[in-house]
Parts: C-alpha cells; structure tokens; sequence
C-alpha cells in the first residue's frame, strides 16, 4: 500500500507545500506571501487562517482531493527541548507552538497548520526533528556560567536525513555509526552525531558555531558585553548584529555565497579572506566534534546550499580529510526529510514520539 502525504514548511514570507505518494513527489509549489499582507497581522498565530485558506485553495485549483490523504506532516518549531523523532501533533503539542514556549518563529505554523487540515479529513498530523532536538551529553550542557548552560538549537532536520541517507547508502544502521556533519546555509551546524544521537553542538542561531552568511557565531563575550553596555545600541540592534546582520552580511553586505565567491574572482581582498576565515572557522568546528567522538569518525558529511561551493568543500577537505573521507550532498531536501519522518511511523517502522 502506498500512501499520500502533504508536507507544510512555513517560512517568514512564503509556506512550501509539497504532495507525495511515498517518497515520490508528486508536485510542489511555493506559496509566496507580500510584506503587505503578512504586515496585516500582529503575530505568526494571526496568520494560521490566512495560510490555510491559501494552501487549500491551492490543492483545490490543482484538482487535489484532499480527503486522498493519509497523513500530514509540517515543519516543527521552537518546542520545549525534545530527543529526535516523529511527533504527533497532540493538543499539548499544538499549544506549546501557539504559545511559542522559546519563541515565537514562522515554522512553529507547520505543527498547527498540519493539524487543522488533518482534523478537517481525520487523518493523522506529524512534526519532524524541529530545531530544539536535544540529545545532547550531560557534559555538553556545561558553560562557565551556570545561569547560562549551552543549549541544542540546530539544522536538525536536514542532519538527521543525510544521516540516515548515507547509511542506507552504505547498507548500515544510522545508529551504528560516528558520523559528523556538517549543515552550511544561512546558518551553519556541525553536529557530531554518535550511534544515532547528536551529543554535542554549538548553538546554530545566536552565538557557539562559525560565523555564517547571516550570523556572527561566536564572539568576544568581554567585547559584546562592552558593546551592550556601549550605550549606543538597543537590545534589539545588538542581537540583529548576531542573528541576520553578522557574518557575511556585516563585513561583506551580502548573505550569498555565489557573490561572496564573485567579489573573490574579482580581486577583493577582503572578500577573500572572509571567505577563508569562514573555512577555517568551520574547520575548526570539524576538529572539536571529532574530538567529542575520540577521533573514531566513520564519515564526515556536508550539506545545505554552500556545499554547492566547490572552494568551501575542498578547503574543508584540505583542513580536515585527514579525520575521515568526506560525502557531499549539496543543497537541503526538508520536503522529503518530513514525508520520509512521518512514512517511518505510518508504516509501523518506528513508533511517534509523544511530547
């Protein structure tokens, strides 16, 4: 028996469909939403009947019967901390991601949107590996400032797939194996993923990791403290200098890595030695992880957009192949990855862990 699934991604000012039978898509769209409209609402929950309507409506001009469904599974968002899995999407499940219990972001829309349209046809609704999956070691929670223990926020979607792609590929158990991986997007993780758990991480989003397009990484804390002191910025400002004005965007204006690359050809210094350190502010990242593992790597994976940038990947290689041989999947596939999360429990293959 095969079954068809309707997979929801909500981002900031688009939400990403996509219907399968299986794991072969059938079709999937972007459904892009102006400034102007979502300006019209006070809060990402205002916006839940506007983006239904806008994705029923959808599948209603594509002739799809939705009532052909047998599962819907949306993007998870910024739950209470949770091991990786498949959730159903549960009535405390649902209200965490109204309340937005770490805050409010466009993906906590993919768990709420998923069960409103499966309760209208009563099928079951899913969420995938969200970004607060925490499988983190006891030690690895430890900062120097008990008041601030280190924290699991990362790409752990698209991680966990090309996880569990490769060890399919090779025939093996993703739980048998030392993996560590390496997301490169608009924010990077490197994640040290050991018998099938990510033990360890540096916070993707707001301080830990490499700097990235949009993101600073980690930095001075004494300067940042003196920055936030300075009088001359708000909170606001200064966090906008971590998340969405740092990295690439701060010292080069641009959060693209094909015109990071451009401003190199063209004989920008600086660009160039942006570009670098970004390498080998990665690299390092690669160097800690292995040794979270005790060197016993069996491969290091990288993934997302910028693994497209043959520069990136093979000053990675060059720094760090010594550790293990290196897998290359290039771009991101969230679509599939939660088709494929919700398909493990609809087929009997794993149980849907419960929030």
């Amino acid at each position: 028996m095969s079954y068809l699934s309707l997979i929801i991604n909500p981002g900031s000012t688009s939400t990403k469909i996509g219907v399968f039978e299986d794991e072969t898509l059938l079709f999937d769209e972007t459904l892009r939403h102006s400034t102007e409209e979502i300006a019209k609402y006070d809060s990402i929950i205002a916006q839940k009947d506007f983006r239904k309507d806008i994705i029923v409506n959808f599948l209603k001009e594509k002739n799809f019967d939705i009532n052909s469904l047998n599962l819907i599974v949306g993007r998870g968002g910024l739950l209470k901390p949770i091991p990786s899995g498949t959730y159903e999407v549960t009535d405390a499940l649902l209200e965490d991601l109204k309340t937005g219990v770490q805050g409010q972001h466009a993906s906590n829309l993919g768990g709420i949107l998923a069960r409103e349209i499966a309760d209208i046809i009563g099928v079951p609704a899913y969420i995938v590996d969200p970004v607060v999956v925490d499988e983190l070691s006891p030690l690895a929670r430890i900062s120097g400032v008990p008041e601030l223990p280190r924290i699991s926020i990362f790409h752990a979607l698209n991680q966990k797939a090309v996880a569990r792609r490769y060890a399919k590929e090779i025939g093996k158990k993703y739980e048998d194996l030392n993996l560590i991986v390496v997301h490169l997007g608009g924010g990077v993780s490197v994640g040290p993923h050991k018998n099938g758990k990510v033990i360890d991480i540096f916070n993707a989003l707001d301080g830990g990791s490499a700097m990235s397009p949009e993101r600073a990484g980690a930095v001075p804390a004494g300067s940042l403290i003196k920055m936030c002191f300075s009088g001359k910025y708000t909170e606001k400002e200064v966090y906008k200098k971590i998340v969405g004005n740092g990295g690439f965007n701060a010292h080069l204006s641009c959060n693209d890595m094909r015109d990071v690359e451009k401003m190199v050809e063209s004989g920008d210094e600086h660009a160039r030695v942006v570009r670098d350190a970004f390498i080998f502010q990665l690299a390092k990242d690669i160097g800690a992880m292995a040794a979270v593992l005790e060197g016993k790597v069996d491969q290091i994976i990288v993934t997302g957009g910028i693994a497209h940038d043959e520069i990136v990947v093979g000053g990675l290689k060059k720094y760090c192949e010594w550790i293990a041989p290196f897998t290359v999947y290039p771009g991101e596939d969230e679509l599939l990855a939660l088709a494929q999360g919700g398909l493990r429990v609809i087929k009997g293959e794993e149980k849907a862990s419960v929030y």
